[in-house]
């Protein structure tokens, strides 16, 4: 919904067919923003909407991957793309039997990312790979030379030990590099007097509350998934508001449409950044008003001091006891 927002947008303004490079630039979610978001307002907010925001963030991610290296990809070198599949399944092989030996794994991360950077697809898509292959769920058994128990959760524990680095480091750096926009002399006047940026922002803010919200609904209406029982639809309206941060994908998919620092390059940056901003004061102000509902159902059930299920204030002060 968000590409069919930016492109209903880009073709009423009359943009050309470089302009309609973009449409996937406001696809994605940014998880790391958006989930900070959630932290700082939501501290009563059920916690199936964290879920709920997690598994949307962490899919939404992968479809953006997938459409990089589908839609974007100039120039596709087939041998060292079958060539990475090797690395890779041997990554795979160590870690579904927890070998988590490091000068194993590390190698064989690289030439996974070297191949793939080599077949002309974005390098980020074996980093989706390389994460997907590693395990969950607990096995049988494991051979000998494993460092770890079967029941051990391999992916929660690289987790635990790159947070560091990707949160402390990686992040922070690629936002820094890659959000530099020029607001002041006239810049945020000329890119917003581009259709390319007008339809990233909308896109942000209205393409994911449409997406995401009625895409919610349907599939609740007519399939037998059903609504989190602790969760409103409320609530799903300022998540699917939320969903609108799209920050460091966005800035890549931008970066691979309009070419690294182009004039659109800047447009777009500038436009990621307000859009984001954009959806992020408005779910701000959604989900602290149902924050202080929780907060309330809360306080009322601390209340219940008889512990009977009905808190004391709508029993007009009688004990039950």
């Amino acid at each position: 919904m968000p590409a069919v927002i930016f492109l209903a947008v880009v073709v009423a303004l009359g943009g050309d067919g470089e302009a309609m490079r973009g449409w996937a630039i406001p696809t994605a979610t940014d998880i790391a923003f958006a989930l900070a978001v959630l932290a700082v307002i939501g501290s009563y907010l059920p916690s199936a909407l964290r879920s709920f925001l997690l598994t949307l963030a962490v899919v939404d991610d992968l479809i953006a991957i997938t459409i990089i290296a589908i839609f974007y990809t100039a120039d596709l070198q087939v041998v060292p793309l079958l060539a990475a599949l090797l690395p890779l399944g041997a990554f795979a092989a160590l870690v579904q039997r927890r070998v988590t030996f490091w000068w194993m794994l590390l190698p064989l991360a690289f030439a996974t990312w070297a191949l793939v950077h080599a077949s002309g697809v974005h390098a980020t898509v074996a980093g989706v790979l390389l994460g997907l292959v590693v395990p969950v769920k607990a096995r049988a058994s494991v051979p000998s030379i494993s460092t770890l128990d079967r029941r051990t959760d391999v992916a929660h524990r690289f987790e635990h030990r790159m947070r560091p680095i990707s949160a402390g480091f990686a992040v922070p750096v690629f936002a820094f590099f890659a959000s530099g926009v020029t607001v002041i002399g006239g810049g945020f006047a000329a890119a917003f007097q581009d259709e390319v940026a007008i339809g990233i922002v909308a896109g942000l803010v209205l393409g994911k509350l449409v997406g995401v919200f009625g895409t919610t609904w349907l599939v609740a209406r007519f399939t037998r998934a059903r609504l989190d029982d602790d969760l409103a639809w409320r609530d799903v309206g300022g998540l699917a508001l939320l969903t609108g941060v799209g920050f460091t994908v966005s800035l890549l998919v931008g970066e691979l449409a309009f070419g690294t620092g182009s004039e659109r390059d800047a447009h777009v940056k500038l436009a990621v950044l307000t859009g984001s901003l954009l959806a992020a004061t408005l779910a701000s102000v959604a989900l602290r008003l149902r924050n202080r509902t929780y907060r309330r159902i809360a306080e009322l059930e601390r209340r219940d001091d008889d512990a009977d299920g009905i808190p004391d204030v709508y029993q007009g002060g009688a004990s039950t006891s």
